[in-house]
């Protein structure tokens, strides 16, 4: 048996949003543009105090917080040992 998919572009021209660049500002915050144009400030911090798995919480050291990369248009944070959807960082709430 052969299952065949055929895809079919359909020129929408509807590109995914990724992030362009991020800057940390201090206490939690970043200054994050997509590729859209749209420019947030996300303060990450409510989310960060009120987690309660050692393995988010630990991001509470501001300076293993502020050492993310941006990785295929996504934050990353240690190989990807703390990652946010997309559409929550464009809408500027985290864990909502």
């Amino acid at each position: 048996m052969r299952i065949v998919v055929q895809y079919k572009d359909t020129g929408s021209g509807i590109k995914p949003i990724r992030i362009d660049s991020a800057k940390y500002l201090s206490d939690y915050a970043i200054r994050i543009t997509f590729s859209d144009g749209q420019e947030k400030l996300v303060d990450f911090k409510p989310f960060l105090s009120k987690a309660l798995h050692p393995s988010i919480k630990k991001y509470l050291n501001e300076k293993m917080f502020s050492n993310f990369s941006l990785i295929d248009g996504n934050l990353n944070w240690n190989d990807y040992d703390l990652v946010f959807p997309i559409d929550e960082l464009y809408k500027g709430e985290i864990g909502a």
